[in-house]
């Protein structure tokens, strides 16, 4: 199975989430190593989902901003990816890499509440250390043509994951529109294990399927 971009899933809680997103060719799963978060995968649970997926990147994530909390999460979880959310901690985090394969870095940007001259200056100071961009928002965020026309600017520049603003009826043209590097989707918490009603995700990840 192929997709038409690269896609990370967020915020994936289960089993169910993890094994129809890599049997759908999803690049990166995305796990919150946060106890606090309602999301929270904790470390066991991680590795028995860990061991029944293959093919996929693994995204530790995590809202702190204490690189003793963060160097702890790692050690945990092992991820091949860390997201955070604080760039200033980037040229840090980058020293503890020794080993052979190399930690690789998400910064995740939540832009519901910065103005297009904040993001401006966020983008042109953060996302040099990173090895992706991930713009998400914890609110409802209009994608503009102001927005888009920034987009376009970084995209060419950064690589850039789009996780607002996407629907099935409009993924395709906004990859060819703004020329970012990939998406990304979250998954969710299941009704009931084992039954989960995939919805608009599952659309989506079927509208980029290549043929």
């Amino acid at each position: 199975m192929a997709l038409k971009t690269l896609v990370k899933i967020s915020n994936v809680t289960n089993l169910s989430d993890a094994r129809y997103c890599a049997g759908m060719g999803v690049d990166m799963l995305g796990f919150s190593m946060d106890a606090d978060s309602p999301d929270y995968v904790e470390p066991k649970k991680f590795a028995e989902i860990r061991g029944w997926v293959a093919g996929v990147q693994i995204v530790g994530e995590t809202t702190s901003t204490d690189p003793d909390v963060i160097e702890q999460l790692l050690e945990s979880y092992q991820p091949d990816l860390l997201q955070v959310d604080e760039s200033a901690l980037l040229p840090y985090l980058s020293t503890l890499s020794k080993s052979e394969n190399e930690l690789r870095y998400i910064l995740r940007i939540d832009i519901a509440h910065l103005t297009l001259d904040q993001l401006d200056t966020l983008l042109q100071t953060g996302a040099a250390s990173a090895d992706y961009v991930l713009l998400e928002s914890n609110g409802p965020v209009h994608l503009d043509d102001d927005l888009k026309a920034l987009l376009q600017r970084y995209a060419a520049r950064y690589p850039i994951l789009l996780g607002i603003g996407i629907s099935a009826e409009n993924v395709h043209s906004l990859l060819d529109e703004l020329s970012v590097r990939g998406i990304s989707l979250s998954g969710g918490l299941e009704e009931q294990p084992g039954n989960k009603e995939f919805g608009e995700l599952m659309d989506i990840l079927e509208a980029i399927e290549e043929d």
